[in-house]
């Protein structure tokens, strides 16, 4: 078993006290769910979820695989702390109902952070660290799909569970519904693994023996919590877990189906949905809000989601990224990113919601923040046809030419579409390093002199 980090430790207590200052600023008579907003309150949720990423830090995975494993980590945190807040808010009285002073308060809070913070972040850590492991191993076990085998195996020594030792040697095809609920680990501290084996010379175990096999196995699992595949769900603590409720397993807001409207009576799940808005986003929800805002509604939903923790810092200075390395995008987009960047934006690179159509680009300066929509132009193809398709994604196209194209035909394109489109704002024009400005007011008997000295200069 992994030990705890020290250096993260120290910087959870200092972040255990901070979290507590907010908790004692907090007025009236119960706990208010609204304080997981506060700054202090998510920086010890960062904290603590950055405790459990380092149990995988160097474990061989996908980027997106990594990304969504930090996301669970990031909501188990939150949803942890909410528990801890809970648990805290009490102390913050006397024996005569009167507020103690922080000190005092914060002084009876620390069998709290002991057994939250130490304790049981011992366990869960290690589970992390089991379940992130068995999740990269999935990856490439999808790759193979059934060409092999996959066998389950325990650690085979003494200290081994009787009921775990049970699954010993059960061998199927990943594609096999059993791998779907008795995919290690099966439990706080499973030592259990799966590995490939090649079918020639093995006897596969019939489906219903291995599915009874696993029953006898998980009874000592009484609510079912460890009925699932870290690799399959991309998560590395299931949604039902000692901290959520038995409907948080098939809960839409922890299947990322949630909607930003639907009231929520119960606190648990309100602090789940602010959890899981601010970790993965759920952009598809968000970005299709877009369409229905307009003037500061609008502007504001632009910095809610350039707010959100799915985009990760990348290698060039004020450019952050939703996706990873290994989508098919990746390369076009944070080429044309790093460009924009040298011209002094702040770029946010945005995944594709696939149910909606959006931009690529959140593009942030200063006082002004944008949606755009990328368009890179590859050969001598009508750039007219890819403005037009950006209709109904952004009012705000970057055009990124990166082959020869006639700068007069581009002057007649770009007027065509602002008077076709009488949503369209802007057309921003990269060649090479430099950025060419557009707007819809640029449009005039001029433009297309002044554009083309601009464009050949």
């Amino acid at each position: 078993m992994k030990e705890l980090p020290a250096d993260r430790l120290a910087s959870l207590k200092a972040a255990f006290s901070k979290m507590m200052k907010a908790l004692y600023r907090q007025e009236g008579a119960s706990f208010k769910v609204e304080l997981m907003r506060d700054d202090d309150v998510r920086s010890f949720i960062d904290e603590h979820a950055s405790v459990l990423d380092s149990s995988f830090g160097k474990t061989r995975m996908s980027d997106t695989m990594r990304r969504r494993l930090q996301e669970s980590d990031y909501v188990f945190s939150g949803i942890k702390t909410f528990h801890e807040l809970n648990e805290a808010f009490p102390s913050l009285l006397d024996e005569k109902g009167e507020r103690k002073p922080f000190e005092r308060f914060l002084n009876d809070v620390q069998t709290i952070d002991r057994t939250y913070n130490r304790n049981y972040l011992r366990t869960e850590y290690n589970f992390v660290s089991a379940s992130s492991e068995m999740a990269g191993r999935w990856e490439d076990f999808e790759k193979d799909g059934d060409e092999y085998w996959l066998q389950y195996r325990t650690a085979g020594d003494d200290r081994v569970r009787p009921e775990h030792a049970a699954l010993n040697g059960v061998t199927l095809p990943p594609s096999d519904p059993f791998w779907d609920v008795y995919y290690p680990p099966n439990g706080w501290n499973c030592r259990c693994t799966v590995v490939q084996v090649p079918k020639n010379g093995r006897t596969q175990t019939p489906h219903e023996e291995a599915m009874t096999r696993g029953a006898q196995a998980m009874k000592g699992d009484k609510r079912h919590m460890f009925a699932w595949n870290p690799g399959k769900e991309g998560k590395s603590v299931p949604d039902y877990n000692p901290y959520t409720i038995p409907q948080c397993r098939n809960c839409d807001v922890a299947k990322g189906k949630m909607s930003l409207s639907k009231p929520l009576d119960c606190d648990l799940c309100k602090a789940c949905r602010e959890l899981r808005l601010d970790s993965s986003g759920d952009v598809t929800e968000l970005l299709k809000s877009l369409h229905e805002k307009r003037g500061a509604d609008y502007i504001q939903a632009l910095r809610d989601i350039v707010s959100l923790r799915i985009f990760k810092k990348t290698d060039v200075r004020k450019v952050w990224s939703a996706i990873g390395e290994d989508s098919p995008d990746y390369g076009n987009l944070f080429s044309a990113a790093g460009k924009l960047a040298n011209h002094g934006f702040e770029v946010f690179i945005l995944p594709n919601p696939g149910s909606t159509r959006s931009g690529d680009f959140i593009m942030r300066k200063k006082n002004f923040i944008g949606l755009y929509d990328l368009k890179t132009i590859t050969g001598l193809s009508s750039v007219g046809n890819r403005l037009a398709d950006s209709k109904g994604q952004a009012n705000r196209i970057v055009l990124n030419i990166i082959s020869k194209y006639n700068p007069k035909s581009l002057t007649k394109v770009i007027r065509s579409y602002f008077y076709q489109n009488n949503d369209a704002l802007e057309v921003k024009v990269l060649k090479g390093n430099k950025l060419i400005d557009v707007k819809k007011s640029d449009i005039s008997e001029k433009f297309d002199v002044s554009f083309v000295r601009e464009y050949v200069k």
